[in-house]
């Protein structure tokens, strides 16, 4: 069976050829075009080599380009690995050596540690976004795009299981591994997910997720060129920007990680904009603090729809599928196709209940089929035959999962567990907070002590003896932190994410 993801494109070009794939500052890109420009770049890629199975790095922000490297990559039967755009050189090298890298396609603003990386990896073929220096090796990505008749570009025919993306996890726990994403998981988790929250073909969806990234490559451009919406691309998080580019192009849906949804709530003249255009909002990435849901919702005026997920499922595992289905808190219910369990720690289930606290696990079509050249790493990974995720959590008696933590992240302070998600919880609930973290630092005595770090809102002043004293009312004894660091900003992933790993 022959079955090749950039069928999502084809289908979508062929129902609706003028309807525009991307709004972006300059212009728009209809189907019609995304799907010629796709197939030249295969037919481009081709030329220089690249077969069924080769691997391209695709190292590129929001931007036209990235779609149309993205497909083209597809349609000639690669594997696409996308890259962030901020790796410097010995990370690029990294991407591009161990997942065996035929070519890469890169931004002339990172070209330099790109090119070097590149160059340590063995990657001869450098293809270069906008404007490079001459004496640069790289050649322009345009010339991928010359002398292609469109009636001849390829459309390789892949397996379902075959690899499609191979996505890299974050590092957090060593050098970032390949998981290896296959066609079929990949569209079934646009089809899959799209339907839960009934993405329409007139959708406007606000793209401000790094496409590199599985959350903004799932569960945004996929699922949108599945039901041939449209996506306005914004290359990089600015809570302005994204609320101008709302009222602009009345978009209709937002995706994004929790500090995105506070930037939003603490821009200073979000009173200026009309978002009331936006039908859903839908957070992932992390866990989102109950009273940042609360005030959004209020604010904005849509719900938030929470899901769950990682690199290693496709983006989704669990999601709350409307406002009259979900439960608030919780990411959800296990999505169609997919098993999700509670775990403790010698493999056996948990039954439901809040006091059960164990490890999810996942099995479903949306799984990794494994670590790209880590029999042992995989072998771990699926240890007892399902995915180990690493998160920790609880299922409720209704089905729905709720997630208390990392399990790296998990805090035992003198004996007792400390999940500093439910710390941080308390911390936000505090009307001068704009963004907590809370890790474990060495102790000598208790092991592990419990240390916050804060942002606060512009204009409003904290002492820490403020904030120990507050949570201290309110949260057991061994659970509330005993020192607490401000920052300006805490530090963060290309997503938005919070890295607490920095802060450790």
């Amino acid at each position: 069976m022959d079955f090749n993801l950039a069928v999502i494109l084809r289908e979508s070009a062929a129902r609706t050829p003028d309807r525009p794939v991307a709004l972006y500052d300059g212009g728009t890109m209809s189907y019609a075009e995304l799907d010629r420009l796709s197939g030249q770049v295969a037919a481009g890629l081709v030329r220089v080599g690249i077969g069924p199975g080769d691997a391209v790095g695709l190292q590129l922000p929001n931007i036209p380009q990235f779609l149309v490297a993205y497909f083209g990559i597809l349609k000639a039967g690669g594997v696409v690995v996308p890259m962030n755009v901020l790796l410097k050189a010995p990370e690029v090298a990294h991407y591009l050596g161990d997942s065996d890298a035929k070519a890469l396609i890169t931004y002339a603003g990172v070209l330099d540690d790109a090119a070097k990386g590149a160059a340590e990896a063995g990657v001869a073929d450098v293809f270069v976004v906008g404007p490079a220096p001459e004496a640069n090796a790289a050649a322009p990505f345009e010339q991928l795009l010359a002398d292609v008749d469109p009636s001849q570009a390829p459309f390789a025919p892949r397996r379902p299981t075959d690899t499609a993306v191979i996505i890299y996890t974050s590092g957090t726990t060593g050098r970032p591994k390949g998981a290896e994403l296959t066609h079929f998981g990949l569209y079934m988790n646009c089809d899959i997910p799209g339907r839960l929250f009934s993405m329409r073909d007139d959708d406007i969806v606000l793209t401000v997720l790094p496409l590199f990234h599985v959350f903004g490559l799932s569960s945004v451009l996929n699922i949108a060129v599945r039901f041939g919406g449209t996506m306005s691309l914004v290359p990089r998080f600015d809570p302005a920007t994204v609320l101008e580019r709302i009222q602009r192009d009345r978009a209709t849906v937002f995706e994004g990680v929790p500090t995105m949804f506070v930037g939003l709530l603490h821009a200073p003249d979000l009173d200026r904009y009309d978002v009331s255009s936006l039908r859903i909002a839908v957070s992932g990435g992390a866990a989102i603090p109950a009273e940042v849901i609360d005030a959004f919702e209020q604010r904005f005026g849509v719900v938030i729809l929470e899901g769950y997920g990682l690199s290693e499922t496709a983006s989704t595992a669990t999601f709350n599928v409307s406002a009259e289905e979900r439960k608030v808190y919780s990411v959800g219910k296990a999505i169609w196709g997919t098993e999700v369990q509670v775990w403790d720690r010698d493999g056996r289930r948990l039954p439901p209940g809040r006091d059960n606290v164990g490890e999810f696990v996942v099995r479903g079509y949306n799984v990794t089929k494994g670590y790209y050249n880590r029999p042992e790493a995989t072998a771990e990974a699926f240890a007892g035959g399902w995915f180990h995720t690493g998160d920790l959590g609880y299922q409720d008696e209704d089905g729905f999962f709720f997630i208390v933590d990392r399990k790296k992240d998990l805090i035992i302070r003198g004996g007792y567990n400390v999940y500093p998600r439910e710390v941080e919880e308390v911390l936000y609930s505090h009307s001068a907070v704009a963004e907590a973290a809370v890790i474990g630092i060495p102790d000598e005595r208790l092991g592990e002590e419990v240390k916050a770090f804060l942002a606060l809102k512009r204009g409003t002043e904290l002492t820490e003896d403020e904030v120990i004293s507050f949570t201290r009312e309110r949260l057991a004894a061994y659970k509330y932190p005993r020192s607490v660091e401000f920052r300006d900003e805490l530090p963060k992933g290309p997503t938005g994410k919070l890295l607490k790993t920095e802060l450790r």
